[in-house]
C-alpha cells in the first residue's frame, strides 16, 4: 500500500503506533468477516466494518479509505451470499443494506474529514509561510517599524465618543493629562533593528514604552489619536522623537489602521528619519532667500548703472547750456537773445531728464507706455541737434539719408531718442583715434519688409572686433576705460520690448554698423 500511495505521507501517529492500528483494524475486519460468514449470528455484523474504517482514518490517503470501504463493502455481500445464498429473507436484506449503508455513509465522513484536515493543513503552512516572510521583512527592513497595541487607546477614545465628545482637541486642551494617558495605554509588541537604531540603539526592552522618546511640545501624536478618534483607515505627519542621547529627529510617521478593531491589538506604525532632508530643504530656502534679495540687489544695481548712464547725456548737456548762459550774462551788456537760447536748451534738456525718469518710472510699474506717431526723419534731425555740441567738439560730419514717403511710426518717442542718443554716442566716442579728417556718422532710413521702418547708423571707426561682437548687447560689456557697458543692453531690451529689433555688425566699407528696426505699430508689452 505504501507503493500505491495509499498511506498517509504526513502522518499524526509515530510509525510504530500506525503498524499496530492497521494490524487491529485489519484483524478486526477479518474476525467481522468470519463472523459474519460462518456463524449463525443474525445481526448486522456488518456494521463492526465501521470501526475498521474509524481505526484507519488517520493513517490512509483518500484512495486507501476509497479502497478499504470497496473490501468492506465486498467482505459484506461476500458474507450475505455464502450465508444465505441468492434467494436470502428480507430481514437478511434489510441488515446487509444498513450495514452497507453504514460503511459507505462512514467513508464519506472519513473522506470530508481527511479533506478538511488537509485544507487545514495547508492553510496552517500558507500561514505560517505568510508569517515567516513577515517577520523576515520586519525584521530586515531599513525602515523603522514597530508593532504596537492600540486597543487599549481605542477603547479609552471609543469611550470618550459615548460620553459625547466631539472635538478631541478641546478635550486634550481641557485635560492636561490626556496626551500622556494616551502614551501610557500603548504598549509597543516589537520593534525591528532600524527602529532601535533609530532611538539610538536602545535595545527592545527600553523601546516597550514610547513616552521618554515623544517631544513634549509634539503635537503629532495628538494628530495620531484625532486620526483614530475619526475612524480615518490611515495616518501620516510629521513629527520629533527624542533619542536616548538626547538627540531630537524629525520623523515622518506613518500608521495603517485595520479595518476590524479587534486587531488594533497589533497595528504597525512606521517611521523615517527625515532629519537630514528637512534640514537640506531648510538651507534650500535660506540659499533661495539670499539668492532673491542678492536678485534685488543686482536688479537695483542695475537700474541704477541703467539711470545713470541714461542721464548723463542730459544732464552734462544741462550744465553746459548753464556754463553757456552765465558767459552770456556776464558780458557788457548781456546778449539776452543768447541768453534766451541758452534757457530753452536747459529747459529742453531737463525735460528730457524727466521723460527718461518717467519712461523708467512706468517700465518698473508695468504702467502702459505713451504711444504716439514718430516721425523718424524728425527724430534723428532732433536728435543731432541735441548732439550738436558733441559732434562738433570731436568735428564729425553727420549725414542723413532719407526714402521719401517714410510712413511714421507708433512708438514711445523718449525710447527710441535714448537709443539714437546711445549709438551716436558711442560712434563718436569709437572714433576718437581716428584722423579728424576721416571722421563721419551716416544715418540712412529706409522701409522694410513687413511693415517695419530701418535706421542704420554707420561711423568710420575701426570696427567691432569678433569678441566684443560676441557678447556686445551682454550688460556690463563695454571697451571704453569708463564705461558701465550698460548703454546697449538697455537699448536692445528696450526696443524688443516693443516689438523692435537692434543688431550690430562691421560695414564692408569699415567701421562699425548698427541698425535698428521699428515696428510701424509698437508692442505694449
Amino acid at each position: 500500500m505504501h507503493s500505491l500511495l495509499l498511506v498517509n505521507p504526513k502522518r499524526r501517529l509515530p510509525i510504530r503506533q500506525e503498524i499496530l492500528v492497521l494490524s487491529f483494524a485489519f484483524m478486526l475486519a477479518a474476525t467481522v468477516f468470519y463472523i459474519d460468514t460462518f456463524t449463525d449470528i443474525h445481526s448486522a455484523l456488518a456494521t463492526l466494518y465501521v470501526i475498521t474504517l474509524l481505526l484507519s482514518a488517520e493513517t490512509l490517503t483518500e484512495k486507501g479509505t476509497l479502497l478499504l470501504t470497496a473490501v468492506c463493502v465486498g467482505l459484506s455481500l461476500f458474507s450475505y451470499v455464502a450465508a444465505h445464498g441468492l434467494q436470502g429473507d428480507l430481514a437478511a436484506a434489510l441488515r446487509l443494506t444498513v450495514a452497507v449503508a453504514a460503511i459507505l455513509i462512514t467513508c464519506a465522513l472519513v473522506i470530508r474529514n481527511w479533506r478538511a484536515r488537509r485544507d487545514l493543513m495547508r492553510f496552517n503552512a500558507a500561514l505560517q509561510s505568510s508569517e515567516e516572510r513577515y517577520r523576515t521583512i520586519f525584521e530586515q527592513s531599513r525602515v523603522a517599524l514597530w508593532e504596537r497595541d492600540y486597543s487599549k487607546v481605542r477603547g479609552l477614545l471609543t469611550a470618550l465618543r459615548a460620553e459625547g465628545v466631539v472635538d478631541l482637541r478641546a478635550h486634550a486642551r481641557n485635560n492636561p493629562d490626556f496626551v500622556a494617558n494616551c502614551i501610557a495605554c500603548i504598549p509597543t509588541v516589537a520593534a525591528n533593528a532600524a527602529a532601535l537604531e533609530l532611538l539610538g540603539n536602545v535595545s527592545a526592552e527600553n523601546a516597550g514604552s514610547m513616552r521618554r522618546f515623544i517631544a513634549q511640545d509634539d503635537a503629532t501624536f495628538l494628530d495620531l489619536m484625532v486620526a483614530i478618534f475619526n475612524n480615518e483607515a490611515h495616518f501620516e505627519g510629521k513629527g520629533t522623537v527624542v533619542t536616548s542621547d538626547g538627540t531630537a529627529k524629525l520623523v515622518l510617521l506613518t500608521v495603517g489602521f485595520p479595518q476590524d478593531a479587534g486587531n488594533f491589538d497589533r497595528v504597525i506604525v512606521g517611521m523615517f528619519d527625515i532629519t537630514e532632508r528637512e534640514m537640506a530643504q531648510k538651507a534650500l530656502f535660506e540659499a533661495q532667500a539670499e539668492l532673491a534679495l542678492a536678485s534685488r540687489a543686482a536688479t537695483v544695481g542695475a537700474l541704477s548703472a541703467s539711470l545713470a548712464h541714461e542721464l548723463n547725456q542730459p544732464l552734462g548737456a544741462l550744465v553746459v547750456n548753464a556754463q553757456t548762459l552765465l558767459r552770456w550774462l556776464d558780458r557788457d551788456p548781456p546778449d539776452l537773445g543768447a541768453v534766451a537760447r541758452s534757457a530753452e536748451r536747459i529747459v529742453r534738456d531737463s525735460q528730457r531728464a524727466s521723460d527718461i525718469i518717467q519712461s523708467t518710472r512706468s517700465m518698473l510699474g508695468k504702467r502702459a507706455p505713451v504711444l504716439e506717431p514718430v516721425s523718424l526723419a524728425d527724430l534723428v534731425t532732433e536728435t543731432r541737434a541735441l548732439m550738436e555740441s558733441e559732434l562738433a567738439r570731436s568735428k564729425i560730419i553727420f549725414e542723413t539719408s532719407v526714402m521719401t514717403d517714410l510712413p511714421t511710426v507708433n512708438a514711445v518717442r523718449i525710447e527710441l531718442q535714448q537709443v539714437l542718443i546711445n549709438l551716436i554716442a558711442n560712434a563718436i566716442q569709437a572714433m576718437a583715434e581716428t584722423p579728424e579728417s576721416e571722421r563721419s556718422i551716416s544715418v540712412k532710413i529706409e522701409p522694410v519688409a513687413s511693415e517695419r521702418v530701418s535706421v542704420k547708423i554707420h561711423d568710420s571707426g575701426p570696427g567691432l572686433s569678433a569678441d566684443i561682437l560676441e557678447k556686445l548687447f551682454k550688460p556690463f560689456c563695454t571697451t571704453k576705460e569708463a564705461g558701465l557697458g550698460m548703454g546697449l543692453a538697455i537699448c536692445r531690451s528696450m526696443l524688443e520690448a516693443r516689438g523692435a529689433t537692434l543688431v550690430a555688425s562691421n560695414h564692408p566699407e569699415g567701421g562699425a554698423l548698427f541698425e535698428m528696426t521699428v515696428p510701424l505699430e509698437a508692442s505694449h508689452d
